[in-house]
């Protein structure tokens, strides 16, 4: 007997601006998106959660901000997080270092994550998830501060960002150097996260993609990548993105270091993204290869 085939399809930065929220409300309706992830110190966070609450079949999970974006907590209480503006670092990088080597941000990190949850939770949705900005949810030591809050929070899963290389190289050979780091890097750290949640209880899928196609989760991409998948419980994420008259682009010059920025010119890949979560071809795809097209909330029903 086949086992059963699911796969969530995840749309991240919901709240980071109008054209990325009417981008995963179109996804969602018309598209394979089942589920997203809200930045709930963005600028277009209180449309979302409207937007949300209007879409009762779209789970909703917090994406964390530590890196590349503001922060909920004012600048005075997390000195060492923030400038006097309430921005993070710009870079993943020096930002992941100093996490881990300065002891005076390990207190501030357990308040502003905690603040973070608190607001999604003022919002009255279900949490489905947690995941973060630039995956620096991964980080040992923030990790660790989310698996201590996870009962108080009901935090039930968490992305741990696992594919496999040679897979992503079949498809797409470009920036190799830089595919070949993050998957060292991020292949390390999600060892780690897995024993730590399975440890706790906590769920992940089997394998999550979009990392080292970041800004590229084309229509292309996807028909190539869903035969050759192996796993039987998967999330695929990307960032798709309507233009908008004055939207804003991403603050973070990190953010996509692969690809160009998802928000910049008339045709950026956010919307080369959103086209591929429209594709019938996508669909079909998915559903010849045995998969079910869910989310975290309707897995969890099934499970209770």
């Amino acid at each position: 007997m086949q086992a059963q085939r699911f796969a969530i399809i995840n749309g991240d930065d919901f709240g980071f601006s109008k054209g990325v929220n009417q981008a995963i409300i179109k996804a969602h309706k018309e598209g394979v998106l089942t589920s997203t992830s809200l930045m709930v110190s963005a600028d277009a966070a209180k449309e979302a959660v409207t937007l949300a609450k209007a879409n009762p079949n779209l789970a909703v999970g917090l994406h964390l901000v530590l890196v590349c974006g503001r922060s909920v907590l004012p600048p005075e209480q997390i000195l060492h997080l923030v400038d006097k503006q309430g921005n993070f670092s710009n870079s993943p990088f020096f930002a992941g270092l100093r996490y881990q080597f300065v002891k005076q941000t390990h207190q501030e990190l357990r308040q502003e994550i905690r603040a973070q949850l608190e607001k999604y939770r003022s919002t009255g949705l279900p949490l489905s998830h947690v995941d973060g900005h630039l995956h620096l949810h991964i980080h040992p030591v923030i990790l660790r501060i989310l698996v201590d809050l996870a009962a108080e929070f009901d935090i039930k899963v968490i992305r741990l960002p696992s594919e496999e290389l040679g897979m992503n190289l079949k498809i797409n050979r470009s920036h190799l150097l830089t595919k070949l780091v993050w998957s060292g890097v991020f292949g390390k750290l999600c060892r780690y996260g897995k024993k730590l949640l399975e440890s706790q209880g906590i769920s992940f899928t089997q394998r999550v993609y979009g990392l080292l196609q970041t800004g590229g989760i084309t229509e292309e991409y996807l028909l190539g990548l869903i035969p050759q998948i192996q796993a039987n419980l998967v999330e695929i994420y990307s960032h798709p993105a309507m233009p908008t008259a004055g939207f804003s682009t991403r603050r973070c010059a990190n953010a996509n270091a692969i690809h160009d920025n998802p928000l910049n010119g008339e045709l950026g890949t956010g919307e080369a993204e959103l086209a591929a979560l429209l594709s019938r071809q996508v669909r079909e795809a998915l559903l010849s290869n045995g998969f079910e097209i869910t989310n975290h909330h309707f897995l969890s029903q099934r499970t209770t």
